[in-house]
């Protein structure tokens, strides 16, 4: 890999396993301070060992759906580097998804994680970004965003929201010199969809390839903006 983002500091949510933790690791690996947030300190921990990059991985304990969390882990990000020039919004949560089925607890979940925590997360960072004329956030969707799908209603509903908010703030920002980019995975090989129905004789994609398209996406030059990505098995 090359250090085309040294130098650069970037905070990924859900970082603690799965898609998170690849990007992660591709960024850490191009040259990158990376922060690591998720709910769960010990594999954050594990993770950032792994990584061992100098000083340039900092651990940070979090809950998206905390507002106080997602400024605090901000913070922390600007006091050890000084500033943060890519936010990774990741973190997600699959519940019960049927309308029908009423379970209320996990649409709340859902939403506080998957939308309240994608903009407590672009509220902490994007003012420093718009001021310094520089920044670039990342919002990790799904290909349910593009289509609803009967058993996971609330959860499709999450990700359209996603998608939406990704579309605003390329309105929002133009000119601005922050850029937005909106990643919707297929079918990912993840702990989130191991229970999830596929097909037997397609292979699931990897969190590998969602890593790779966020490096491209943020090392293309200042004034490329790609703001929409969808990756799919064949």
């Amino acid at each position: 890999m090359t250090d085309q983002l040294k130098g650069r500091t970037a905070i990924v949510t859900g970082a603690s396993s799965g898609i998170g933790t690849a990007i992660a690791k591709e960024l850490a690996g191009h040259g990158a301070n990376v922060v690591l947030a998720a709910r769960n300190e010990e594999k954050l921990k594990q993770i950032a060992t792994e990584l061992d990059k100098d000083g340039r991985i900092l651990c940070v304990p979090a809950d998206m759906a905390k507002q106080q969390d997602v400024d605090s882990l901000a913070e922390r990000a600007k006091q050890a580097f000084g500033s943060v020039d890519i936010y990774v919004n990741n973190a997600g949560s699959m519940g019960s998804s049927r309308v029908l089925q009423g379970v209320v607890a996990d649409w709340e979940q859902m939403i506080d994680i998957n939308i309240k925590g994608v903009l407590y997360g672009v509220h902490s960072v994007l003012p420093e970004m718009v001021e310094r004329g520089s920044g670039h956030i990342v919002n990790i969707g799904s290909e349910s965003g593009f289509e609803v799908t009967e058993r996971l209603t609330v959860y499709c509903a999450t990700k359209f929201a996603i998608r939406a908010i990704s579309m605003g703030l390329e309105k929002e920002l133009a000119k601005t010199g922050v850029r937005v980019t909106n990643i919707s995975p297929g079918m990912v090989e993840t702990p989130l969809s191991s229970n999830s129905p596929f097909d037997d004789d397609r292979k699931k994609l990897e969190a590998a390839d969602i890593a790779r398209a966020v490096v491209y996406a943020v090392t293309q030059p200042a004034y490329v903006n790609v703001n929409e990505i969808t990756v799919r098995p064949i």
